[in-house]
């Protein structure tokens, strides 16, 4: 071996000095890195994993918040119909009061008028009594008892009512 230059004491110390440095190498290098390594490789396991978990929450959220806001279109549009229901029964009812007002007018003025025509036939009767009498008083030329005359023609109306009644 001598004649390929190869010196044998010289090579089994550098194949001892090799397998030392090889075993020091594994222990203080390979050993840590390998457990650096698969350090980082659960690391990223686990960002990995609580990626996928906040995904997750990220689509129930984004169900929930849909659903939410399905449940409070519903309402606001329940809180809609019902206030269009409460104006609807208000103007009702603000009808009806403005009916019964009317009706209450109308009541009022129809009286009035029966009154105020009352009034006028009787103010009329004791005009025409008096214009008779006077008329009578002329004709006959003196005067009459005007209480007594009054009777009598107060009862000739009554009984002329009564007759256009009947």
């Amino acid at each position: 071996m001598e004649g390929l230059g190869i010196n044998l004491p010289s090579l089994i110390a550098q194949l001892i000095n090799f397998t030392i440095l090889f075993g020091l190498m594994y222990v203080v290098a390979y050993k840590p890195l390998m457990r650096m390594l698969d350090e980082r490789s659960r690391r990223v396991k686990e960002s990995m994993e609580q990626t996928e978990f906040i995904k997750q929450q990220a689509v129930r959220a984004e169900q929930e918040t849909e659903k939410l806001i399905a449940e409070a279109s519903k309402e606001g549009k329940k809180i809609i119909d019902q206030a269009v229901k409460t104006g609807e029964e208000m103007k009702q009812k603000a009808q009806g009061e403005a009916r019964q007002e009317a009706e209450t007018l109308i009541n009022k003025a129809q009286a009035e008028i029966q009154r105020e025509r009352a009034e006028a036939v009787s103010e009329l009767r004791g005009e025409f009594a008096d214009l008779t009498i006077r008329a009578a008083g002329k004709v006959i030329d003196r005067s009459l008892d005007k209480e007594a005359h009054r009777q009598l023609i107060d009862q000739a109306l009554k009984e002329s009512s009564g007759l256009k009644k009947g």
